[in-house]
């Protein structure tokens, strides 16, 4: 990966706003390239700059990156695929909340307390929470693609019409 790919890498996975020196470090790229990609990555609208006091901080356009993740669901999915996978999540979670007995991945984690549970059954469940929350997220996202699936579809023929009454 270049310096600038790098960059955009740690930039784009930022859970929180940090300087350009933090993000020069982390994608091991120098100040000034680190500086130039940042600010053509503002421009772009991917990232937006908060002045924290003294200090410039950067974090990414949330809105934009849940707008193209679920884009790319409809693009790589189908409806129906869209829904199996929704079945299939629903399924594995049903599956756990049988399993321990609980209703949330919260529940899951209070549990984690049990002086009865022996280090490999807490290693397990928290294994158990991180899919769970990931997938709920997943689930979250799918469900917002199936909703727009529709709109998505009837812009891209839009679209395509304009493109070919364009060349005609």
């Amino acid at each position: 990966m270049s310096a600038r790919e790098r960059i955009r890498v740690v930039a784009e996975t930022l859970r929180e706003p940090r300087s350009i020196n933090w993000i020069s470090e982390q994608a091991d790229a120098a100040w000034s390239t680190t500086n130039e990609e940042l600010q053509a990555l503002v421009e772009q609208g991917q990232l937006r700059r908060v002045e924290a006091g003294e200090t410039t901080r950067y974090l990414p356009d949330y809105t934009r990156l849940l707008f193209e993740e679920i884009r790319t669901l409809i693009e790589e999915n189908t409806r129906e695929e869209l829904r199996n996978e929704l079945a299939a999540i629903t399924e594995e979670i049903e599956e756990w909340q049988a399993t321990y007995d609980v209703e949330t991945w919260e529940d899951l984690e209070q549990s984690l307390a049990d002086g009865d549970l022996a280090s490999d059954e807490l290693r397990e469940r928290r294994d158990v929470i991180a899919f769970w929350r990931e997938n709920e997220e997943d689930r979250r996202l799918i469900k917002h693609a199936l909703e727009l699936y529709s709109d998505v579809e009837a812009a891209r023929e839009q679209m395509t019409d304009m493109a070919d009454r364009a060349t005609s």
